[in-house]
C-alpha cells in the first residue's frame, strides 16, 4: 500500500490551468486592482476547479509584505549553531528574507507556550536549530501547531522520528562517529572512551556501535558540558588509568581541553594518546598537534533549512540536499598506540 501524500496543489498550478503568470495569481489573491476583470474571473475560476487554498502568510508575501523568518536556537556561540545560523542568514538574504533570531533559556525557557510566543504569529515561518532537549521541544511544538511554515536543522533526537522528509535537515552524525571510532581501532587501540557533550546524542550512539561490532564493551562515557574545563578535568581522570589510549570527544572544544590534560599528566599526543574532535572549527586545522576531528557543513546545513522552508512556503517539493556530507579529516592527533 502506497503511503505517498498527494502533492498540494500551489500557485504555479493554478497559473498554468488559468493560462496566466503566477504573478497575475498572486495579484487576484491579494486583490489588486491592476488585474483586468475578464482575467480575474478566470484566475478565480481555476482556484475554485483546483481547490487552491492559499494561506494566511503566502497572502502576505505575495503582497509584497516584509518577509522574515524566525530562527530559534539556545546558543549561538558554539560553532555548530552560529555556522547553521550563518548559513540560513546567507540564503534568506539572496531570497529577499530578514532574520530575526529568537535564542532560548534551557534553565529559564518554559513549555510549549514559550516557543510559540517566540514568533510573531501563527503561520510565520521559522526554523528552529534544534541540538539539545530545549530546542527539541520547541521544535515539537512548532510542528503540532503549523507543520507548513516550519523546518528544523541539526536533527539531535528528531532524527529518528518519522515522516521527516519534508520538515528536517539532518547530518548523519551516527555513521560518522562511529567511523571515527573505527579509525581509532583500525590503528590498534584496545577501546576508545567518549566524552560527551549535552546532546547529539548520536554521536554517542555511533561510537557505542563501532565497539560493538568489533566485540568491544563500550566504557562509561564521560559527561561534560560545552566547556573546555569541563574537558580538561574529564579526561584528567580518565588518564590516570594508564591503559587509556584514545579518546572520541563530543565537539573540538572537548578535544582542546583533552589534549591540555594530556600534557599536564605527561602524556604525548598522539604518540601516548590518540584524540579525535567533532565538527572541524576552524581551529583544528592550525593548533599543534593538528587535530583529527569530523568535518560537518554546518552552513551548508543552514542554507538546506532554508531552501526546504522556501519550498514549503510555495507549494514545491523539497530540494535536493545541497550540503556536504561529515567527513573524518585525519590529521595528527591520532596514532598507533605505543608498545608497551
Amino acid at each position: 500500500m502506497s503511503t505517498d501524500r498527494p502533492r498540494r496543489v500551489n500557485i504555479v498550478d493554478v497559473a498554468r490551468h488559468a493560462g496566466v503568470s503566477h504573478q497575475t495569481v498572486s495579484r487576484v489573491i491579494n486583490d489588486s486592482p491592476l488585474v483586468a476583470a475578464p482575467t480575474r474571473a478566470k484566475v478565480r475560476a481555476a482556484i475554485e476547479e483546483l481547490g487552491f487554498r492559499p494561506n494566511r502568510l503566502a497572502r502576505a508575501l505575495a503582497g509584497g509584505a516584509a518577509r522574515e523568518v524566525t530562527v530559534l536556537t539556545t546558543d549561538t556561540s558554539l560553532y555548530g549553531a552560529s555556522e547553521t545560523l550563518s548559513g540560513i542568514e546567507d540564503a534568506a538574504r539572496a531570497a529577499g528574507f530578514t532574520v530575526s533570531v529568537s535564542v532560548m533559556n534551557p534553565v529559564r525557557t518554559g513549555g510549549d507556550a514559550d516557543a510559540l510566543a517566540r514568533i510573531p504569529h501563527l503561520g510565520s515561518p521559522a526554523i528552529v536549530i534544534a541540538h539539545d532537549a530545549t530546542t527539541t521541544r520547541a521544535m515539537r511544538a512548532l510542528r503540532a501547531t503549523q507543520p507548513a511554515t516550519t523546518v528544523a536543522t541539526g536533527g539531535g533526537d528528531l532524527a529518528d522520528e518519522t515522516e521527516t522528509a519534508d520538515w528536517l535537515v539532518a547530518l548523519d552524525d551516527r555513521a560518522v562517529a562511529a567511523r571515527a571510532t573505527r579509525h581509532l581501532l583500525d590503528l590498534g587501540h584496545r577501546t576508545v572512551h567518549y566524552l560527551s557533550i549535552p546532546s547529539k546524542a548520536p554521536r554517542q550512539l555511533g561510537w557505542e556501535q563501532a565497539l560493538q561490532a568489533t566485540g568491544r564493551a563500550a566504557p562509561v562515557p564521560a559527561a561534560c558540558d560545552w566547556s573546555i574545563a569541563s574537558a580538561y578535568h574529564a579526561a584528567s581522570d580518565l588518564l590516570e588509568d594508564p591503559e587509556v589510549t584514545a579518546i572520541l570527544c563530543g565537539n573540538d572544544d572537548l578535544a582542546v581541553g583533552v589534549i591540555r590534560a594530556a600534557h599536564d599528566a605527561g602524556r604525548r599526543v598522539p604518540y601516548d594518546l590518540s584524540v579525535v574532535g567533532f565538527d572541524d572549527c576552524p581551529f583544528a586545522a592550525f593548533q599543534v598537534p593538528a587535530l583529527t576531528t569530523v568535518g560537518l557543513d554546518f552552513r551548508g546545513l543552514g542554507r538546506g533549512a532554508f531552501d526546504l522552508l522556501r519550498s514549503k512556503l510555495d507549494g514545491e517539493a523539497p530540494p535536493r540536499p545541497s550540503w556536504r556530507q561529515p567527513e573524518l579529516i585525519v590529521r595528527e592527533t591520532s596514532a598507533p598506540p605505543r608498545s608497551r
